[in-house]
């Protein structure tokens, strides 16, 4: 009688040499296709926060240190991501995925019908550890399907789909404001992935590099805290380091644009979100851009160069546009894309860089503890904010103020992590 592990234990032969990246094309582009149209989803739901933050700061009575204190409560979700990110290692990526796409519907159902703050920081907490989760095991799952010169490009199709889902939630808000509808109608859209999600997340495929560890025993035989030990703690230290600065410049970046636009230079809804729909079109450039050069020029001088760019566009974007300024939808349209494209470009390098610097059986654990550490930066981000608003003359000078953290991340990520363009992932990782 064959017990329930055995079961679920991947039928590989693990003693049976396999070219990983002698990829069929066609498994290839079923893949990308299958898990954009999910991250499209994800991307929706993921971005309603920071576009109804004027909204859903009215409906629940908050003023600027208010909305920024509820997104840093919302932040302790990367505590439910990084336990679903082990179990990704553990389990399997698909597996995770599945509960993930499965249990964010009714999530997001539940904090529409919140009619208290209590209870929406409750549902979105777990929408957002679903959504980290999700794009954590997306993220591996292309990097161990895709062959060595596609996974940078890989990684740009996974950006693109997120930002796509965004737009369409950055065109439905203003249509829902002119209507007299409330912004909770996100929410109720992202709901209705209940009834198709499932059913696209079953042709998700499992990843074949993860199948091979666990018929090893390598993932078994992995520990969370694995990623410190040995070898690989000369990389976990800098590239989480680099990835807490840069994700508390980021955060605050792309969290309070909208706001910035509406709230404190003034523009209508439907003026801002023109102007956010302008540089975010623009800026799904940074994700072929920065695919471009991580492949042509390498994932370290990509990451370096876009990080300095971001903390330039910061500054234009939030402290801008000038008092006199004729055109402010323009300004901060170029403000805009200019750091969107250059967040874009150094999230598909950088992306690339950390799935190739870690094995198999730690891959999904390295980017839970991402996501543990961008909920420490989140809530580090929001609270600054919180604190110094009001004393620094408003939260848009604030923000500028840390977009400049981007320039010590570049820095540190330049002088301490390992170039791995043209390396297979078991040679970048030194799993052979």
């Amino acid at each position: 009688m064959v017990d329930q592990a055995s079961r679920a234990a991947p039928i590989v032969d693990a003693a049976v040499p396999v070219d990983f990246d002698a990829v069929d094309a066609g498994r290839a582009r079923r893949t990308v296709l299958v898990l954009c149209a999910l991250l499209w989803f994800q991307g929706f739901t993921m971005s309603i926060n920071g576009i109804a933050a004027p909204w859903i700061a009215k409906s629940f009575g908050l003023g600027e240190s208010g909305i920024a204190s509820l997104y840093a409560w919302i932040s302790v979700s990367a505590i439910g991501a990084l336990v679903l990110s082990r179990l990704a290692d553990r389990l399997g990526r698909r597996q995770v995925l599945r509960w993930c796409l499965r249990g964010t519907p009714p999530a997001a159902l539940g904090a529409a019908l919140s009619a208290n703050v209590v209870a929406f920081v409750l549902f979105e907490i777990v929408i957002y550890a679903f959504i980290a989760a999700t794009l954590a095991s997306a993220v591996v799952i292309l990097a161990e399907e895709l062959p060595i010169a596609a996974r940078a490009r890989g990684q740009s199709f996974a950006g693109l789909a997120v930002n796509l889902g965004g737009g369409l939630c950055l065109m439905l808000m203003p249509a829902l404001d002119r209507a007299g509808y409330s912004w909770r109608w996100l929410l109720a859209f992202s709901a209705l992935g209940i009834l198709w999600v499932p059913f696209v997340a079953q042709l998700v495929p499992e990843s074949q590099r993860w199948e091979r560890a666990a018929a090893s025993g390598a993932t078994a035989a992995s520990r969370f805290v694995d990623i410190f030990r040995g070898r690989y703690r000369r990389r976990a230290i800098p590239i989480l380091t680099c990835f807490l600065l840069s994700s508390i410049a980021n955060t605050a970046a792309t969290s309070w644009g909208y706001f910035h636009a509406v709230s404190v230079v003034g523009l209508s809804a439907a003026a801002a979100s023109l102007m956010m729909l302008t540089g975010g079109a623009v800026s799904m450039l940074g994700f072929p851009l920065g695919a471009w050069t991580a492949e042509r020029f390498g994932r370290v001088p990509t990451v370096v160069t876009f990080g300095v760019l971001i903390a330039a566009g910061s500054l234009f974007f939030y402290w801008g546009p000038p008092a006199r300024g004729m055109a402010p939808t323009l300004w901060l349209a170029i403000g805009f894309a200019w750091f969107m494209t250059a967040v874009n470009g150094s999230t598909v390098a950088g992306n690339a860089a950390a799935t190739e610097l870690f094995p198999t059986a730690l891959r999904g654990t390295l980017i839970g503890w991402f996501a543990l550490v961008g909920a420490m930066a989140a809530v580090s981000s929001q609270a600054v904010i919180a604190i110094l608003a009001e004393r620094l003359g408003g939260l848009s000078v604030v923000v500028g103020y840390l977009g400049l953290l981007t320039i010590p991340s570049a820095v540190i990520f330049g002088l301490c992590i390992e170039e791995t363009r043209g390396l297979s992932l078991e040679v970048s990782a030194k799993e052979r």
